[in-house]
């Protein structure tokens, strides 16, 4: 936690000089320009976040919670993960937590979430692609390239890493940690999380839910690109489509590489910089652009944060009326 702290810190430190250097004034009103855009962008996101949900409930493969239910559930990961120092994967453990919580087996929350993870970051990597291969028809200067297929490069070295780790056995190595801590506080309850591996794997073989689900992760990506062409049209300085798609997907590639700084301080406005400026767009548009999104961040996030809290609320008081009743999320029918 204290260096989710420092990092938030050097994070923040960063966003305040990027903002000085480029004028304090200047972003500030152009961010108050744009203000008629964040209620469409909280709209889209939400959107792109039920599209999400839809996908992680797939991957999961236990029908027995609604959409709905998973919809809440990843406001709260975005909450959680937006807002608190968690360094982007605080969000998916407690939503494992309250999916255990709600009934479902934690082998299965567990390794369901692991695979919806890896299949985001892979639609992510795609999406990113994309976005090169649309900015390749622009007559842009092209010294882009090298930092940009470096960063591809390392983006698809990790989740390629990450699926040969869960290959080998990562979370048969949780379920050892887990079984030892046990021995340390044998108040500590992790029945519910044997067998992660056996049910990671049997989740992979479902080539057909895995498409699906991939899917839609690459659909909410693509989503926001609206919400970049809404952005720079109330900014005063309007791209096409096309331009809004390649600087959405740099953008969120840059957001994702500075995942160890909560909120990705200072990274994403460093991201937007980049790409917006591959198409003339001057640098305190672009962070504006990203400040822009930060206020819907927090528009989707504090209703998010108020739901975990409500949610622990309802589960506490369950438990002292009858012995732990589920409250949330309720199952569909």
């Amino acid at each position: 936690m204290r260096l989710g702290y420092l990092a938030a810190a050097l994070g923040g430190i960063v966003l305040i000089l990027l903002i000085a250097w480029f004028g304090s004034r200047t972003i500030g009103i152009e961010v108050l320009h744009a203000g008629w855009a964040i209620p469409a962008n909280t709209i889209v996101h939400l959107f792109q976040l039920f599209l999400s949900a839809c996908a992680w409930r797939l991957a999961v493969g236990d029908r027995s919670l609604s959409r709905r239910s998973f919809f809440r559930l990843r406001v709260i990961r975005e909450g959680v993960n937006s807002l608190l120092p968690a360094a982007q994967i605080g969000g998916q453990l407690v939503a494992v937590r309250l999916m255990m919580k709600a009934g479902i087996r934690g082998a299965v929350a567990g390794a369901g979430t692991t695979l919806d993870i890896t299949l985001e970051a892979a639609m992510q990597l795609v999406f990113t692609l994309a976005g090169i291969g649309v900015l390749a028809g622009f007559d842009t200067n092209h010294s882009w390239a090298s930092w940009v297929g470096g960063g591809l490069i390392t983006g698809a070295i990790g989740i390629v890493g990450f699926v040969v780790a869960q290959r080998a056995g990562l979370l048969r190595v949780i379920e050892w940690l887990a079984l030892n801590l046990q021995r340390v506080w044998p108040a500590l309850s992790v029945d519910s999380l044997r067998g992660l591996h056996r049910e990671l794997m049997k989740l992979q073989r479902d080539w057909r839910t895995l498409a699906r689900a991939s899917a839609w992760h690459f659909i909410s990506w693509s989503l926001g690109t609206a919400e970049v062409y809404l952005t720079m049209l109330a900014l005063g300085v309007p791209v096409g489509m096309a331009a809004a798609f390649v600087i959405e997907s740099l953008g969120m590639a840059a957001r994702s590489a500075g995942f160890v700084v909560p909120g990705a301080l200072g990274v994403q406005e460093g991201g937007f910089i980049l790409a917006c400026g591959l198409f003339g767009v001057p640098p305190e548009a672009a962070i504006a652009l990203s400040m822009v999104k930060r206020l819907r961040e927090i528009l989707v996030g504090l209703p998010g944060l108020a739901l975990w809290h409500w949610a622990e609320l309802n589960r506490d008081r369950a438990s002292e009326r009858n012995g732990g009743m589920r409250n949330f999320p309720q199952r569909s029918q």
